[in-house]
C-alpha cells in the first residue's frame, strides 16, 4: 500500500440540502430522575455453581448469556426477538419461564457477563422481563464485564455490583430496588446494601433514559462542532502513561480531568463494527440523528462473523449493514464485503488504524489495535450508533497496570505463549479490568505477536492493551508505504502512575496450550505433550493469528518435518487467514520455503484453507465443533461451548497447532525432533 492515511476525528458532514438549522435542538429540561417515585420488586434468581453448590458462578460470559446462534437480527423491526428466546439458552434453560413468574433479581458471582461486545445480552435480558411487563435487576459481584456494564447504562438495564448481597443471597429471597437512590434491599433477610458507586456521568446517562436520550440531546451541539485533538505539553504528559495521553488528546471538553474513574466524552478516530454488531448500531443511529441528516461518522463495518454460513437469517443480517452502506455511499476500505478479511487484520492493513489514534469497535478484540500504539477498546452496538452519531463516545478511564517483558526470548515462543503465559500468572482475577502498558524492554516483538497479546487483553479482561509506538511500531507502516502519520510519537510519561507494575521474564516462557474452559488455564505444552492428547481438529487462523508470519510460522515448521519424513497431518487440518490479502499473498512464493509458497506447504500435509472470516471461532459455520469433538487452535477463547456447542478447545500458538496436527497429539515444536534456529524459524 502507497497511500497515506487521513482516517482521524474529523467535523460532521450534512446529507445534501440537509441545514444545520433544519437538525432540532434539544429541549430545555433536565434529564428526568430514572427512578423517581418507583420500587421495583421480584425474587432471587442464584446461578449456582454446579462444582461448588455453596457459592453463585463467577465468570458466566456472554457466550453463555446469548449463544452465537441466537446474536442474529432479520430486520431492524425485530432486532431482539432471537436475543430474547437465547437468552441463557444452555446455562439455565428454564431462565424465560422463571422471569416471568417474578424471578426478576438475577444473582450471580464475580466477573459477570465477562467477554465479547454483543450488546444483544443485555438487550435481550431486559426485553424478556419487560415483555410481560417487569424489571430485571442484575446483581453481581466483583469486576462486572465493562463493556456489558456500560452497554447496561446505554439501554437502562439495571445493573448492580454488591460483593455482599451476592453472598448473602438465598433461593427464593424477595428484594426490593430503588433506581433512584440505587438501594438495595434484601426483604426478606431484612438486609440493605449500598452497590458500587457510579461516576456522575454514568449515573447521568442512566437517569437520562439511556443512550439514546443522551444522544439526542447532544446531537445538534455534535454537529455544529469541530474535533479537536490537542496534545499534552510535555510537563502535563510525564505524569500520564500513553492511553491517559491519547485519551488527554482526543478529549471533547478539554478542561476535563484524565484520573483513573473519570468519565469522559473522547473524539473517536475509527469507529468500526462487524456485521453482527451493525445492525443495532444503525439503528441506533438512526433513532439519534433521523437517519437522513449525516454521513455516520468514522463508521467502518466488516463481514466478518455470518458471512459463509449458509443459513437465511444470516444473510439477512448482513443485508442490512449491506443497504446502510448503499445507502450512505460507504465504501472499501470503510466497507469490507464477505472474505476481505477480520476486521482486527483488515482494518489496520488498510490504513485506518494509526498510532496515537483512539478506536472504540463493537467487538471485544477491538483491543487488538494496542499492537500499533493506538486505543483499542471493545464497545457494544449503540455507543458504536452514538459515536456515529456525535463523533465522540464516553468513556470511564480504568486504573492502570504496567507489564514489562525483559530477558531472552525462548526457542519457538511467539506472541501467544507469551498472553497466555500471562494470563496464567493473573490467575482468577485477571487484569482486574485495568488499562494495561506493556513494555518491550529489548525490543523482541514484533508486530505481529504484539497483536496477540493486545487482542487477548479481551481474554484478560482489561480495558485495553497497548505498547506505546516505537521503532517496531513505525517500521511496520513503513513496510506498507504509510509515512505521514497524523499524531506525533509518544511515549508512556516517567512520572506516570500504575496502580501494579510487574514483570514478565520472556526467558522463563515456553510454548504454552490453553485447556478448557480457559484461556488462563494454560500449561508448558511439553509437560502436556506427556498426556498425549488426541484431537479431531486442528485450526490455524482468526483475529489472534491469521497474518501472514502467523501462517509462514506454521509452514516453516510443517516443511522442515515433511524433509524429516512427517508428510501428512494426523487429523483434519484447516487454515482461515486473518484477511484477503493474507489468503492472496500465501499463494505467492517465498524464499524461506524454499520459494515455495505457504499455501502449498499447508496443502501438501493435507491443510484446508478457507475464506477469511470468524465464524469457527465461535462455533458458526460447517466448521463448529460437534458434541465430543476437541480442537487444538490458535483461537483467543476456549470457554465452554465456545467453538461449537458440546465441543471441547484448546489454545495454542501457530507452531504449536502446526506440531500437534502432525504428530496426531498436543505437543511443541521440539517434539518433531527439530532443533531451533532463529534464522530458520523465527520471524
Amino acid at each position: 500500500m502507497a497511500t497515506t492515511p487521513t482516517q482521524i476525528a474529523r467535523p460532521a458532514t450534512l446529507k445534501p440540502g440537509v441545514k444545520l438549522d433544519s437538525i432540532p435542538q434539544p429541549r430545555e429540561a433536565a434529564a428526568e430522575p430514572g427512578g423517581a417515585g418507583r420500587t421495583l420488586r421480584g425474587k432471587a434468581l442464584i446461578f449456582w455453581d454446579p462444582k461448588n453448590p455453596q457459592r453463585k458462578l463467577d465468570a458466566i460470559d456472554t457466550d453463555q448469556i446469548t449463544p452465537a446462534k441466537d446474536c442474529v437480527s432479520e430486520s431492524l423491526d425485530a432486532l431482539d426477538e432471537k436475543w430474547k428466546a437465547g437468552s441463557f439458552r444452555h446455562l439455565m434453560p428454564d431462565f424465560r419461564k422463571r422471569v416471568h413468574s417474578g424471578e426478576t433479581f438475577l444473582i450471580a458471582g464475580d466477573r459477570f457477563a465477562i467477554g465479547s461486545s454483543r450488546e444483544m445480552s443485555p438487550a435481550g435480558l431486559k426485553a424478556v422481563a419487560e415483555e410481560v411487563g417487569l424489571e430485571l435487576v442484575v446483581v453481581c459481584g466483583n469486576n462486572m464485564g465493562d463493556i456489558f456494564r456500560r452497554n447496561s447504562f446505554n439501554l437502562g438495564l439495571q445493573v448492580v455490583q454488591s460483593p455482599e448481597a451476592v453472598e448473602d443471597a438465598r433461593d427464593g429471597d424477595e428484594f426490593t430496588f430503588d433506581p433512584d437512590s440505587r438501594k438495595l434491599v434484601n426483604e426478606t433477610q431484612g438486609k440493605s446494601y449500598d452497590p458500587l458507586a457510579l461516576t456522575e456521568k454514568e449515573d447521568e446517562i442512566r437517569r437520562s433514559g439511556g443512550i439514546f436520550a443522551v444522544g439526542r440531546r447532544e446531537f445538534h451541539e455534535s454537529v455544529r462542532s469541530t474535533p479537536a485533538i490537542e496534545w499534552p505539553d510535555a510537563e502535563t504528559a510525564s505524569r500520564l502513561t500513553t492511553t491517559e495521553q491519547i485519551v488527554w488528546a482526543h478529549r471533547v471538553d478539554k478542561d476535563a480531568k484524565v484520573e483513573p474513574g473519570a468519565t469522559l466524552r473522547v473524539y473517536a478516530d475509527l469507529l468500526p463494527a462487524s456485521d453482527g454488531t451493525a445492525p443495532f448500531s444503525i439503528h441506533t443511529f438512526n433513532q439519534i440523528t433521523g437517519g437522513n441528516t449525516i454521513d455516520p461518522r468514522q463508521l467502518a463495518v466488516a463481514n466478518d462473523h455470518f458471512v459463509f454460513t449458509g443459513v437465511d437469517s444470516d444473510d439477512k443480517q448482513t443485508a442490512i449493514g449491506r443497504e446502510f452502506a448503499k445507502l450512505h455511499d460507504i465504501r472499501k476500505p470503510y466497507y469490507a464485503t464477505p472474505g476481505d478479511g477480520i476486521f482486527h487484520f483488515y482494518f489496520p492493513e488498510q490504513g485506518l488504524v494509526l498510532p496515537g489514534a483512539f478506536i472504540p469497535g463493537a467487538d471485544s478484540h477491538s483491543r487488538a489495535y494496542g499492537a500499533y500504539g493506538a486505543i483499542g477498546i471493545g464497545v457494544g452496538s449503540t455507543t458504536l450508533g452514538f459515536g456515529w452519531s456525535t463523533g465522540y463516545v464516553y468513556f470511564t478511564l480504568s486504573k492502570a497496570r504496567r507489564v514489562k517483558f525483559t530477558g531472552k526470548l525462548q526457542p519457538w515462543v511467539s506472541g501467544k505463549d507469551i498472553v497466555l503465559k500471562l494470563l496464567e500468572h493473573w490467575g482468577a482475577e485477571q487484569s482486574r479490568g485495568m488499562s494495561v502498558e506493556f513494555v518491550d524492554s529489548d525490543m523482541q516483538l514484533p508486530i505481529v505477536y504484539r497483536n496477540t497479546i493486545c487482542n487477548m487483553m479481551a481474554e484478560g479482561e482489561a480495558q485495553n492493551g497497548i505498547f506505546a509506538p516505537d521503532e517496531t511500531t513505525y517500521a511496520w507502516y513503513r513496510d506498507k508505504g504509510i509515512t505521514d502519520l497524523p499524531y506525533p510519537q509518544i511515549r508512556p510519561g516517567a512520572n506516570a502512575q500504575y496502580e501494579i507494575d510487574e514483570t514478565l521474564d520472556l526467558s522463563e516462557v515456553a510454548p504454552m496450550i490453553a485447556k478448557p474452559y480457559s484461556p488462563g488455564n494454560a500449561f508448558r505444552a511439553d509437560e502436556i505433550a506427556r498426556e498425549r492428547t488426541a484431537f479431531d481438529k486442528a485450526f490455524i487462523g482468526s483475529c489472534t493469528n491469521g497474518s501472514y508470519d502467523d501462517l509462514l510460522q506454521a509452514a516453516l515448521i510443517l516443511r522442515a518435518a515433511r524433509e524429516g519424513g512427517r508428510g501428512k497431518t494426523a487429523t483434519e487440518f484447516v487454515i482461515f487467514p486473518g484477511s484477503g490479502d493474507v489468503k492472496r499473498k500465501i499463494e505467492e512464493g517465498d524464499a524461506r520455503l524454499g520459494d515455495e509458497s505457504i499455501a502449498d506447504v499447508l496443502r501438501s500435509v493435507g491443510g484446508q484453507i478457507r475464506d477469511s472470516w470468524c465464524g469457527p471461532c465461535f462455533g458458526q459455520g460447517p466448521d463448529a465443533l460437534a458434541p465430543g469433538q476437541r480442537a487444538i487452535t490458535t483461537f483467543n477463547r476456549n470457554w465452554q461451548n465456545r467453538m461449537g456447542l458440546g465441543g471441547e478447545g484448546y489454545l495454542a500458538s501457530p507452531a504449536v497447532v502446526a506440531a500437534s496436527a502432525l504428530l496426531g497429539y498436543m505437543a511443541p515444536p521440539s517434539e518433531l525432533g527439530l532443533d531451533w534456529s532463529a534464522e530458520r524459524f523465527g520471524v
